[in-house]
C-alpha cells in the first residue's frame, strides 16, 4: 500500500515518525478517503457552469473504465442491466431477421398462406421500391 501514489504523496507531508506510524489498514482506509476525493483521468469529462436566474450551477459528467471494486448491490444492478441489455439485442435481432426473411419470401413470390398477408411486403414496396 506504500508503493501507492497518492500515499506516497499524502505521506511524504508528514514527519517521518508519522509515516512511520500507519499501519497498512490504515493505509487503504487513507487510499479509499482519498479516492473518493479524486477524479483522475476520464475518456470522458465533460465540466461547465450556467447561470439561472441569479444563481450560478454547475454540472459534472465524467465516463470511463470503472477500477474500483463493485458493491454486491452494484454488481446484481450491473447483471442485470447487462442481461436486459443482450436480451433486447438478441429479441431486436430475431425480429428483425424474420423481417428480413419475410420480405425475401415475398419478393420471390412464395406464399404459405393463401389469401392472407401480413401487409409488411406492400408497405415494404410503396415505402422503398416506389
Amino acid at each position: 500500500m506504500r508503493s501507492d501514489s497518492a500515499i506516497q504523496n499524502l505521506l511524504e507531508r508528514m514527519p517521518k515518525d508519522v509515516q512511520d506510524s500507519f499501519t497498512e489498514s490504515q493505509l487503504a482506509h487513507l487510499r479509499v478517503a482519498l479516492g473518493a476525493r479524486s477524479w483522475g483521468n476520464h475518456k470522458v469529462d465533460l465540466r461547465s457552469t450556467f447561470k439561472f436566474f441569479k444563481y450560478r450551477y454547475y454540472y459534472v459528467f465524467v465516463a470511463g473504465r470503472n477500477r474500483r471494486e463493485l458493491s454486491r448491490q452494484e454488481k446484481q444492478f450491473a447483471l442485470m442491466v447487462q442481461a436486459l441489455f443482450v436480451s433486447g439485442f438478441i429479441i431486436f435481432s430475431a425480429l428483425f431477421g424474420i423481417f428480413v426473411l419475410y420480405i425475401i419470401k415475398s419478393a420471390l413470390g412464395i406464399d404459405i398462406f393463401p389469401n392472407f398477408s401480413f401487409g409488411v411486403w406492400s408497405w415494404f414496396k410503396e415505402t422503398f421500391l416506389g
